[in-house]
């Protein structure tokens, strides 16, 4: 055999190994990909809620594609089951997801509904005592006076921790709010969000924003103009009290009710 012969085919050999060398990597990081989405789901318990068939799926795809990883040659075996654990991943929590939005949607429609109720019992009394105690009540909810205008604040127990759904506690208060609001056709709000330092930056700004704006989307339901608000979100900036005590932090997470005066005017916002 001539030395050229000898060394193609120890090159054959060499790029044969490279290949294989190849799809063993792939194979691995698409194993590890699939850990990581099954580890994810996993530990949500809403998904184990909604979609619990999908996660044992999706386990036992992973679980086959990591036993035949430990055998040679077996990289597009181990490529299939990892894709098909993802899918299962994905699938449940798609699912999961569609679920909550329904179930979001049943909530707020069976408050939207109650409050509706409360609004057409609250019209028995005459326009002219609605208006005089809904001033009273106002006045009372909305204690400070700052530059930006009244203020009222709706307190962190109005929301389930790291949630941005309104309670049934804060529909009396968003009662009173939709009543003034209605017997003072001129006057427009801003609602603020606010949280405390626990957290990422990004997360807490986002949590403001949409406690703020499950409040606005309330009165919208009940029909106040979506002209007439505005809506922004703080995340941790501004506090009322210090982060050190969980007194202090309850009193940072809040939603702030920025009142106009009697013209439509705002104060000028943060």
């Amino acid at each position: 055999m001539s030395i050229k012969s000898v060394m193609y085919g120890a090159l054959l050999i060499t790029g044969a190994g490279l290949v294989g060398c190849a799809g063993h990597h792939a194979s691995e990081q698409a194993l590890q990909q699939a850990a990581s989405e099954f580890q994810s789901v996993k530990e949500d318990t809403n998904v184990l809620r909604i979609a619990p068939k999908d996660v044992i799926r999706a386990g036992e795809s992973l679980a086959r594609a990591e036993r035949l990883s430990s055998y040679w040659g077996s990289g597009d075996d181990v490529a299939h089951y990892a894709y098909l654990s993802q899918r299962y991943s994905d699938i449940a929590r798609e699912h999961t997801r569609q679920v909550l939005n329904q179930e979001r949607a049943a909530k707020l429609e069976l408050e939207r509904q109650r409050l509706q109720l409360a609004l057409r019992e609250a019209k028995l009394l005459s326009v002219q005592q609605q208006g005089q105690w809904l001033e009273e009540q106002i006045l009372n909810l909305a204690t400070n006076e700052t530059d930006r205008g009244l203020v009222m604040t709706l307190g962190d127990v109005l929301f389930d921790t790291g949630e941005a759904d309104l309670k049934n506690s804060a529909n009396r208060t968003v009662l009173k709010l939709v009543q003034f609001l209605q017997l003072n056709p001129k006057r427009v709000v801003r609602i603020e969000g606010y949280t405390d330092s626990t957290g990422g930056k990004e997360d807490n700004l986002k949590l403001s924003r949409d406690r703020a704006q499950a409040v606005a989307d309330v009165l919208i339901d009940l029909g106040i103009d979506e002209k007439r608000i505005q809506v922004e979100g703080y995340g941790d900036e501004y506090p009322v009290d210090v982060n050190a005590t969980e007194r202090g932090r309850a009193q940072n997470r809040r939603v702030e009710i920025v009142f106009s005066d009697e013209k439509g005017q705002l104060g000028a916002a943060r």
